[in-house]
């Protein structure tokens, strides 16, 4: 799957492993990340994209503050919570 500007990702390495974020950037190997809190939209962190796994989900990005993406990514992470607990064991 090919890394989208306003994907949903969740990290497997490093220290946010297992957390939502979304892809605010991206080039050959990597992609800048976010999620509104410890990796703010004005400062994503830059990651492999081999350290990330692709949603089937992408948001807009247009005009999206650091709230409205602590917003969308707590929604989406309770909604997605029972199968990440499936797909870990």
């Amino acid at each position: 799957m090919e890394a989208k500007l306003g994907m949903i990702v969740r990290s497997v390495a490093g220290h946010d492993k297992g957390r939502f974020l979304v892809i605010t950037a991206a080039d050959d190997d990597f992609a800048f990340i976010a999620d509104g809190k410890e990796r703010r939209l004005e400062a994503p962190k830059k990651k492999r994209l081999k350290h990330l796994r692709f949603t089937n989900t992408v948001i807009d990005t247009d005009g999206l503050t650091n709230k409205g993406l602590r917003r969308i990514l707590s929604e989406y992470t309770a909604k997605a919570a029972p199968e990440a607990l499936h797909l870990n064991q």
